[in-house]
């Protein structure tokens, strides 16, 4: 029973440490190292990057609102790389010519990714900036991601994605949680130099820093990984600002998070050398602790719910067991009530969106044992 106990309050310790732990060890480091961002009102040539494959719904909004952007004109690119697009997407590029849109095409559909190592080198700015095909930026959201590049230190930059759950759906509302504890972790993050997530709706890198990956890798997790590995900053920029539609169905957001999942999976296998703390410090205490161990998490909730039934006998750990019961009976009346239509709903949101991703986190690393990798997929519906 020794072995058990140690094993359930181990995994019970990892879990909290994930989820609390960590985010308090940040902000008291964060308190006193105090690492700054240099900002300036600089206006370097930009590229904006779009990688779309059959966005004909949302192409023409989002290259309207980059049109509009708070940026000179003459010192702005917006190229849309189409990734063997099949419906009226690469008309309403075309559209825009006239108004400097580049359309560029990847006849074979070979994924995001690929589409971007084909853009880029295209690309005339010395900073790229990479957006989703229904990514919405606030009107000064562009300047507030380049003046960060006035600290040389900086290589790479994420802005603020806030998720709109306008159908006040119950995973909508869990992942407007998950996405403003995100943010704040990044800001905690940037004050220790670099962040360790980011957002690929909103970024943008030195042109000079940029390396091409595997049609397979995640470019929002393996190129700023990329970035850290050259010696410079991945920061965070709230005040760069990016609304986006959350998912309104639990389906397309537990597939959405299994893909993402899956790529971050091989991606911490193939960047694990950023783990070694005696060349990579402080950001390899980061990685392990907000990437690798979060992955790990539903193993750890797996193994206290087990053991605990082996433990049950005790009072204190009858009670703990009630209470993970009432936690996961709380996330299924959540996905009860998103199955029968009903709307805000607020009391269940957080246990269950926090169990569809650890849920998805567990079938990405299953497909990730069996070595399945994923390069294409279907636009998210947000």
């Amino acid at each position: 029973m020794t072995i058990v106990k140690a094993i359930f309050w181990g995994s019970l310790l990892l879990a909290g440490y994930v989820y609390f732990i960590y985010p308090v060890i940040a902000t008291l480091l964060a308190g006193a190292l105090k690492r700054r961002v240099n900002k300036g009102r600089i206006t370097p040539r930009v590229s904006i990057v779009i990688a779309a494959f059959n966005e004909e719904a949302h192409i023409g909004a989002t290259i309207e609102n980059k049109l509009k952007l708070d940026y000179p004109k003459d010192r702005l690119e917006i190229i849309v790389a189409s990734d063997g697009s099949t419906d009226a997407t690469d008309g309403i590029v075309k559209g825009y010519a006239d108004r400097g849109v580049r359309l560029i095409r990847q006849e074979k559909r070979q994924g995001k990714t690929a589409a971007l190592n084909m853009a880029v080198p295209m690309a005339t700015g010395e900073i790229i900036v990479f957006s989703d095909s229904n990514s919405i930026y606030a009107p000064g959201a562009l300047r507030e991601l380049v003046s960060n590049f006035a600290d040389p230190t900086v290589g790479y930059v994420t802005g603020k994605m806030v998720y709109v759950n306008n159908d006040g759906s119950v995973i909508g509302d869990g992942c407007s949680a998950y996405m403003k504890y995100e943010n704040w972790l990044r800001a905690l993050e940037t004050s220790l130099g670099s962040v360790v997530g980011v957002d690929g709706g909103i970024d943008a890198v030195r042109k000079s820093l940029y390396s091409a990956m595997r049609p397979d890798q995640i470019p929002d997790f393996v190129l700023p990984l990329k970035v850290v590995e050259k010696g410079y900053r991945v920061v965070y920029d709230p005040e760069a600002l990016l609304n986006e539609n959350s998912l309104g169905a639990s389906s397309d957001e537990y597939r959405m998070r299994v893909r993402v999942s899956l790529r971050s999976l091989h991606a911490l296998r193939d960047m694990r050398h950023l783990l070694n703390p005696a060349k990579y410090g402080l950001f390899s205490w980061q990685l392990l602790s907000h990437k690798v161990l979060r992955y790990g998490v539903f193993a750890f909730l797996g193994a206290m719910y087990v053991l605990n039934l082996a433990l049950a006998g005790e009072v204190l750990y009858r009670t703990v067991f009630v209470l993970q019961n009432l936690f996961y009976a709380s996330a299924l009346a959540g996905l009860y009530i998103e199955k029968n239509g009903r709307k805000n709903v607020r009391l269940f949101y957080i246990p269950f969106y926090f169990c569809v991703i650890n849920l998805a986190a567990a079938h990405a690393f299953w497909k990730f044992l069996h070595n399945e990798k994923q390069a294409v997929w279907v636009p998210r519906k947000g």
